[in-house]
């Protein structure tokens, strides 16, 4: 299922902080993609499930984890940001230049994001998103499929993800951008049941 377009005019970063909170979009090169509805219960438990054992392994460590809405900012050069046209709501956001980091969120690529997918937003997330991160140079990105308990890994590699990691949740996954982090699936998984 597509995400429904706000309209067919190209937009700014400065125009979507003046939209009503109600109504969430993200931009992706100046198209302004409508969020879904909140997403259901179980996908829920996973983003906070895994966010929590990032937070735990981060904790004192220069990265930061944060979770949906948090808007990552993601420039094409040094243009102010009511100029950028590219701004996302991925659902948990892992940043280990906190110079990165202000109170709007992040601006500049992430060290590691990760997309727990539901029906209304898998295409986009696993399509626009993934060639978005890759010409940002997000450096790992995870899709993480509850239904189909089924971990899809990108991590970049000479600029480019190539070719993915696709693991089932069993046992443990580590990440390559925050080496001390590792996913521990059968407690994701005992909490799907």
């Amino acid at each position: 299922m597509a995400l429904a377009l706000r309209d067919d005019q190209r937009h700014t970063y400065g125009e979507y902080l003046a939209w009503p909170e109600e109504a969430r979009y993200e931009l992706i090169d100046g198209i302004a993609y409508a969020m879904g509805p909140a997403p259901l219960r179980q996908h829920q438990r996973v983003v906070l499930e895994i966010a929590r054992q990032i937070a735990a392994a981060v904790d004192g460590g220069p990265c930061e984890v944060n979770v949906a809405p948090f808007d990552v900012r993601l420039p094409r050069g040094n243009e102010g940001d009511d100029l950028i046209d590219t701004v996302v709501q991925p659902d948990i956001v892992v940043v280990c230049d906190r110079s990165k980091l202000d109170d709007r969120g992040c601006r500049g690529a992430p060290d590691w994001l990760v997309e727990v997918l539901s029906p209304s937003s898998a295409g986009h997330d696993q399509v626009r998103k993934l060639f978005l991160y890759e010409r940002h140079g997000v450096l790992e990105y995870w899709l993480v499929h509850p239904a189909d308990q089924v971990v899809t890994v990108y991590r970049l590699e000479n600029g480019s993800y190539g070719r993915p990691l696709v693991q089932e949740l069993l046992g443990t996954l580590s990440s390559s951008a925050c080496h001390h982090v590792e996913i521990d699936w059968d407690i994701i998984v005992r909490g799907l049941r």
